[in-house]
C-alpha cells in the first residue's frame, strides 16, 4: 500500500514538472551540441580535488509517449521522444555545491518504471544518485550548497540525501513549495519533509556563489514562479549554462516551442529572449538537463569537467 501511495504521489506530482520552460522568436546564440566532449577528465575523488569540477550525473530517465504538449503553441505534431534527467556536482576550492537532485532513488527498485501523466510519461530511475555520489567519494550530506533550478519533483527528488546543504533557491520558488499557499502551486511539503529544516539563503535575482564569477545562478523566471539556471566557468571546457528546465530538448530550443503548463507564459518568452543574449555574450553553450541525444554526448561521473 505505501508502495502505491508513493507512486501516485509521484505520478501527481511529475504530471506538473515536466511540462516545461520556454521560447522566443530569436535564433539560438548556439547549439548545445557544441564544445560536449571537451576537457574529459580521469574518474577520481572530488572532495581531494583542487581547482573547479564538474561531474555530470544521471538522475532519471523519462519516456514520452507525444511531446506535442512541450511545443503547444506551434500547433505541430508531437512524436514520442526519450528524455533524460540530469543533474550534477561541482567542486570549487570553496567548497562543493549540488545543481538539482533527480527523480527519487527509490524509483530504481520498480525496473518497469511507473507512469504518470495520464500515462504521457513512463518514469524510471537506472543508477541512483546516491551510487553516484559514493562512486566519487563524495558523502551528499557533506555538501556545502544545494541549489535546485526548480521545486519539481524530478528536480528536487533526493534532497533528503542533503540534510545540511543550504539550500540556494528564488524567493519565490521557496514560497510556492514550503509557503502557505503551497497546494495551490500544486506543491505538497509532505512530499519532501527534510527540506524545511535544511538552512536556506533566498534569492531575489542572480548570485555569485563562491564570490569569483566561476558558478553563478542565474535568475530564470517563467517554468515556475522562481526557476533558475546555473552559469559555470570552467578554464578547460569553456562557459556553460545548466538549463534546468528553460528548455527540455534542442528541438524545441530552436524552433522556440512553449510548454502547455508554464507557470508564466509571457515571462518564459522574455526569458528565453534573454537567455539567448546572455548566450552570445558571454560565449557559452547551453547545456539542456532533459536532453537525451545530447546527454549521450557528455562524460559522465566519475569522470568529469574542468
Amino acid at each position: 500500500m505505501k508502495t502505491t501511495l508513493r507512486a501516485t504521489a509521484l505520478t501527481g506530482t511529475l504530471a506538473i514538472s515536466l511540462m516545461g520552460m520556454g521560447c522566443a522568436t530569436e535564433k539560438p546564440a548556439q547549439t548545445p551540441e557544441t564544445s560536449a566532449s571537451k576537457a574529459e577528465g580521469t574518474p577520481g575523488p572530488a572532495a581531494a580535488e583542487k581547482g573547479l569540477r564538474l561531474y555530470v550525473f544521471e538522475c532519471g530517465d523519462i519516456e514520452v509517449s507525444d511531446d506535442a504538449i512541450f511545443h503547444a503553441n506551434l500547433n505541430t505534431p508531437g512524436v514520442k521522444r526519450h528524455l533524460i534527467g540530469s543533474c550534477y556536482l561541482i567542486v570549487h576550492p570553496k567548497g562543493t555545491m549540488a545543481w538539482d537532485t533527480g527523480l527519487p532513488d527509490e524509483l530504481a527498485t520498480k525496473p518497469e518504471g511507473i507512469k504518470a501523466m495520464k500515462d504521457l510519461f513512463t518514469l524510471r530511475v537506472k543508477k541512483t544518485v546516491a551510487s553516484q555520489y559514493q562512486a566519487i567519494g563524495v558523502a551528499p550530506d557533506s555538501v556545502k550548497f544545494l541549489g535546485i533550478s526548480h521545486m519539481h519533483q524530478d528536480h528536487r527528488g533526493n534532497v533528503g540525501l542533503f540534510p545540511h546543504s543550504t539550500l540556494l533557491v528564488q524567493k519565490e520558488e521557496y514560497e510556492s513549495v514550503l509557503g502557505p499557499d503551497s497546494l495551490k502551486f500544486g506543491n505538497d511539503p509532505a512530499a519532501y519533509p527534510t527540506l524545511k529544516a535544511n538552512p536556506v539563503k533566498k534569492l531575489e535575482g542572480d548570485f555569485d556563489v563562491f564570490g569569483d564569477g566561476s558558478v553563478v545562478i542565474k535568475r530564470a523566471l517563467g517554468h515556475t514562479p522562481g526557476h533558475q539556471a546555473l552559469f559555470l566557468k570552467l578554464p578547460k571546457t569553456g562557459n556553460i549554462l545548466l538549463s534546468g528546465d528553460l528548455v527540455h530538448f534542442t528541438d524545441n530550443w530552436k524552433a522556440r516551442g512553449v510548454p502547455a503548463w508554464n507557470f508564466d507564459k509571457e515571462r518564459t518568452i522574455k526569458t528565453m529572449q534573454e537567455t539567448d543574449q546572455f548566450l552570445q555574450a558571454n560565449h557559452a553553450t547551453l547545456w539542456i538537463q532533459h536532453d537525451y541525444e545530447q546527454s549521450a554526448t557528455l562524460r559522465h561521473a566519475p569522470g568529469f569537467y574542468e
